[in-house]
């Protein structure tokens, strides 16, 4: 073949070539493109509930007897379970809304005023605060100088003696330790009812548990007082008076102010008490009559 010749078949060659080309482009043997996913994404995770957190209580202070109502204020509370004030369990905890609780406050430790931390639980978490929340106990009201004065008083080594003395050589303190807490509770010595200079001068009243009950009998209207059987304790309050009589030979021998009362979930009511000669604080009422004096009986003076 000449040269000529094989220069006239370069383009027949060349031509042929791209055709197997181009066929080979568009081949059904060919990939198909990857179609565009319609499928939703993930959606981001949800935000988790913020933490809850106390915020205000109000109000901030009250009586040491205990009783009033605190609101706490914050946000995310709906979950709160329990309150304390001082590391006393407060009672009635109620979540209100997210953004609010309320509590009954528990008494104060023995009656004495002090500055408290509350704390707020939800569960088994302790609920934050921006800043520690605090609660004051104070002596406000006629009970409160009672119990108050009662609890730094009962203990023989804390008797106030440097005012009233002690009548325990001559028979007994019982008397003059709860004449003395009637005193702080506004009571006004009388020509009748008195113990002036340390117990060097005073009457059998303020001293002696007959006629200190025949007293009260006969002053019963200008003092307001009003008596009470052993049946009748669900309406006994604390600051009240108990009387006595371990025989039943209708002479009285003891006397006590009532620290507390508690009704149990049974429906029964528990008294707790207060005094001297067998000094105690939260002396109970039944077992003094069951097992102290087994037999003996007492009733009671309700002080308003």
């Amino acid at each position: 073949m000449t040269r000529d010749a094989r220069l006239r078949r370069l383009p027949v060659v060349a031509a042929a070539l791209a055709a197997v080309l181009l066929a080979g482009c568009t081949s059904t043997n060919t990939p198909a493109p990857v179609a565009e996913s319609t499928a939703p994404s993930a959606s981001p995770s949800a935000e988790a509930a913020p933490a809850p957190v106390a915020e205000a209580v109000t109000p901030a202070a009250g009586s040491v007897s205990g009783g009033d109502t605190i609101t706490i204020t914050g946000a995310g509370l709906t979950d709160v379970t329990a309150v304390s004030i001082g590391g006393i369990a407060a009672t009635d905890v109620v979540a209100v809304s997210d953004a609010e609780v309320t509590a009954k406050v528990p008494r104060a430790a023995e009656y004495q005023p002090s500055a408290a931390t509350v704390e707020v639980w939800a569960g088994e978490e302790l609920v934050s605060s921006a800043a520690p929340l605090g609660y004051e106990w104070q002596v406000l009201t006629p009970v409160d100088r009672q119990l108050s004065y009662a609890f730094k008083h009962w203990a023989r080594e804390n008797y106030n003696l440097a005012e009233f003395g002690t009548m325990n050589p001559i028979g007994g303190d019982c008397v003059n330790f709860v004449s003395q807490t009637l005193l702080q509770r506004g009571w006004e010595m009388t020509d009748d009812w008195y113990n002036r200079n340390a117990g060097a001068d005073w009457t059998g009243a303020w001293i002696h548990v007959p006629t200190f009950d025949n007293w009260l009998r006969a002053n019963q209207e200008r003092l307001g007082v009003t008596e009470l059987s052993l049946e009748q304790r669900d309406q006994v309050k604390v600051g009240d008076i108990v009387m006595f009589d371990w025989n039943l030979n209708d002479s009285l021998d003891h006397t006590q102010i009532v620290s507390d009362v508690i009704h149990n979930a049974d429906g029964t009511v528990s008294i707790k008490m207060i005094g001297h000669n067998l000094d105690t604080n939260w002396r109970d009422l039944d077992e003094t009559i069951t097992v102290d004096h087994p037999g003996g009986y007492a009733f009671f003076w309700s002080v308003p």
